[in-house]
């Protein structure tokens, strides 16, 4: 799954409301439904990250081999040390795959 994926997904499960970045230098969405259009990246930007980890319980565990997210459903989402070298580069992206894995699925 790409980054962008992520990102919209977890946006979903979050009850954001998003639209792609329309500059091809931003990676990350512009949150819309405010009075002001801003950016919204928690894969890089640790408040993202956290608010995003706040609003959906997500619980964070430490681990030596990297970092966990888990979910109220008690599913746990692990980014290896080695996938992410940087814990806090790690930490973002396993809150923003648990909140994916959130998602409402889509039905057609």
């Amino acid at each position: 799954m790409t980054d962008r994926e992520l990102l919209e997904l977890a946006a979903k499960a979050a009850g954001i409301e998003y639209r792609p970045a329309v500059s091809a230098r931003v990676v990350g969405m512009g949150v819309t439904g405010s009075p002001h259009l801003r950016s919204w990246n928690p894969l890089t930007d640790d408040g993202d990250a956290l608010r995003l980890a706040v609003k959906l319980k997500l619980e964070i565990d430490i681990i030596n081999n990297g970092i966990a997210a888990r979910t109220q459903r008690g599913e746990k989402i692990l980014v290896d040390a080695k996938e992410e070298a940087c814990a806090y580069a790690a930490t973002r992206r396993a809150i923003v795959r648990a909140a994916a894995s959130l998602a409402p699925k889509e039905t057609t």
